[in-house]
């Protein structure tokens, strides 16, 4: 009689226990904050864009709170596979995947304020679908066009940085010319042939359409 009662006490007390466990469980679920170790760009040029990043983070440690601690289904990482957790393990997946599509634009605008760029720069480049290669070579062209004066016509045995970076592109057109800066016969007859080759007046001299075609 005294081993039933006491198997009847450990049976309660099991059962009491157990009530408690699942009580402190529900309420006292592992941390569901959101964390990540890529580094984002939160001074990104769409502010908006950064305050719905924030959003969907907030939105995504709720939902994952709420299936603890009312369904008792952890979403991150699931022990059953009946319906109603596949149901919010996918809902979850949905959540995570905006967060990740935010993270991707703002890890890139970190990169790229990395490499100098500002936030007006980087804009354009979404805007215009430029990537950060082509758009430091455009850079590179602007500064080059930016020496030449239509108004000035090119003398023989003139010497500059512009010449430079003319014979630069004739080189890697494929014509065999000294790089020295200098605008000689040599360099002359380069630009002609360049400038046949890409249906232009063929002269020798610099002129906007022969710097369009060399720095296109």
């Amino acid at each position: 009689m005294k081993q039933l009662i006491i198997l009847l006490l450990l049976i309660i007390a099991f059962i009491i226990g157990f009530g408690k466990y699942q009580q402190y469980k529900r309420y006292n679920s592992p941390k569901v904050d959101y964390k990540t170790e890529k580094k984002l760009d939160l001074e990104y040029y769409n502010q908006e864009l950064v305050l719905n990043y924030h959003k969907a983070i907030e939105d995504l440690n709720s939902f994952v709170m709420m299936q603890w601690t009312v369904h008792d289904i952890d979403v991150r990482t699931p022990e059953y596979d009946d319906e109603e957790t596949k149901i919010a393990v996918a809902k979850y997946v949905d959540k995570l995947a905006i967060i990740k599509y935010y993270e991707v634009k703002l890890e890139k605008s970190a990169s790229l304020k990395q490499s100098g760029l500002s936030n007006k720069e980087i804009q354009f480049l979404e805007e215009t679908g430029t990537d950060l290669k082509a758009y430091q070579h455009r850079q590179e062209v602007d500064k080059i066009k930016s020496m030449f004066n239509a108004n000035e016509k090119m003398i023989y045995g003139q010497k500059s940085a512009l010449i430079y970076e003319v014979q630069k592109r004739l080189v890697a057109n494929g014509l065999d010319i000294k790089v020295d800066g200098l605008y000689k016969i040599e360099t002359l007859n380069a630009i002609k042939i360049f400038e046949e080759k890409n249906n232009l007046f063929a002269d020798g001299f610099l002129d906007v359409l022969t710097l369009d075609a060399l720095f296109k």
